[in-house]
């Protein structure tokens, strides 16, 4: 889950494009603990609190309605948040997100450590928790990307293999968080959120150096969403990826508000095992996000998306109806290595299509777009019972690929610029 406006000369000059060796520079290393640190504490907290809440509770209900108070906030801060970058840089929205849930972090912790789990007051504590949280880390995250996409311009015909790299970033704190927050409420409530706030911390004194971020534009994006919306609709190869992505989304947001349910009551597993999971999810997704830049290289952008579709819409389908535990955890993970690809594809195509001018508040609306399922999925894992949600997951599956399909073949009729190639005049870096 990127400030405030350079000098017109500035905002419109090209990038020279860079080859991407050039860009592995200590600076960027120290950008790269920044984000991961950033990244790690999400995780954790997204995945902790809905298993906080169900082992306290023994409600599928109440773990349903705190997955969808994670959600509903980011709604709220992606409507906002390109804007916010754009107006103030990402340096100083990503710092303001970080401080922010630092305190509110250390302010739960007495909570959660006097008070008795299952008790009203303790488990609004974490739902109110998980909603400022929430919303933090979409700011956060807009300012990241910001920062990515705008190395992408400078890595020329790298860029996909830029967005990799950032995302691979993402999937190293998706395969830790999980199980690093199973592990960590075992110890307790009060040593999770205390991981939590030294991660946050950690984000806030390690920000990039200056020259990473965009520099502020002098034009503000004072209206947000709707410079958004209108930019994202003279981009059609952009609006079919955002739709399609969306309703596979709704898919597998279900298939992970469910997933704590599942565990305990088809598989009768104890709810640490969710992590394991989901942390062998992440570990699939960031090989399919580290061997799909090779892929992308030989095939293009479109074969190795339309195929990740494929898969993700098969192994969906398939986990909603698996037998066993291991069989869905294999399924899960290869779910999530299909999305890995499909989200590398979305950042190359963002990347290239988006003026720099108005990218924070184009991304907030793509990314929008993309997450307005989850809160949704929550809602009706909330309302449906256990035993209807295979069910429920399966159908949601099959509208999965109907989307996709749709997502891909739009995709096609419509050119993609491909990335910007030095030309004789301007040599790109060694």
């Amino acid at each position: 889950m990127t400030p405030s406006a350079a000098a017109p000369e500035e905002a419109t000059a090209p990038l020279r494009p860079t080859s991407a060796p050039a860009l592995l520079t200590p600076s960027l290393s120290r950008a790269n603990v920044m984000r991961g640190s950033d990244a790690l504490a999400t995780v954790i907290l997204t995945y902790a609190l809905p298993l906080l809440v169900l082992t306290s509770t023994g409600s599928t209900m109440l773990t349903g309605l705190v997955f969808a108070a994670e959600w509903m906030p980011r709604l709220g801060a992606l409507a906002g948040g390109g804007a916010l970058v754009d107006r103030h840089g990402a340096a100083r929205v990503f710092r303001t997100a970080n401080a922010g849930r630092t305190l509110l972090t250390a302010l739960a912790i007495p909570a959660l450590i006097t008070l008795p789990p299952d008790s009203a007051t303790a488990i609004a504590a974490v739902v109110l928790l998980g909603a400022a949280c929430g919303g933090l880390a979409e700011l956060s995250f807009l300012s990241a990307e910001t920062t990515g996409a705008d190395l992408s311009r400078r890595a020329g015909p790298h860029a996909h293999r830029i967005q990799a790299w950032q995302m691979g970033i993402d999937q190293g704190a998706m395969l830790a968080g999980p199980l690093l927050g199973g592990l960590l409420l075992l110890v307790g409530a009060g040593t999770t959120l205390t991981a939590v706030a030294a991660l946050s911390a950690a984000a806030l004194l390690l920000h990039p150096a200056p020259a990473f971020h965009p520099k502020p534009a002098t034009t503000v994006a004072t209206a947000g969403l709707r410079t958004g919306w209108r930019t994202l609709k003279t981009l059609p190869a952009l609006g079919a990826l955002v739709a399609g992505l969306a309703a596979s989304n709704f898919a597998s947001g279900l298939l992970q508000a469910s997933a704590p349910i599942t565990v305990t009551h088809t598989f009768a597993r104890h709810p640490a095992t969710v992590g394991v999971i989901w942390s062998a999810a992440a570990a699939a997704m960031l090989a399919a996000t580290t061997l799909c830049r090779r892929l992308i290289d030989r095939f293009g952008l479109w074969p190795a998306g339309a195929t990740a579709a494929a898969l993700a819409s098969a192994a969906c389908l398939t986990a909603a109806l698996a037998p066993t535990l291991p069989l869905y955890t294999v399924l899960v993970a290869l779910l999530m290595a299909a999305e890995g690809v499909m989200g590398v594809v979305l950042r190359t195509v963002r990347a290239h299509l988006i003026p720099a001018h108005a990218f924070g508040s184009t991304l907030s609306v793509t990314v929008l777009l993309i997450v307005a399922p989850m809160p949704a999925a929550g809602l009706l894992v909330a309302a449906v019972p256990a035993r209807l949600l295979p069910a429920l997951v399966a159908g949601c599956a099959l509208l999965q690929a109907a989307a996709l399909a749709w997502c891909f073949a739009g995709l096609r009729r419509h050119t993609v610029p491909a990335p910007r190639t030095p030309s004789s005049k301007e040599p790109a870096h060694p």
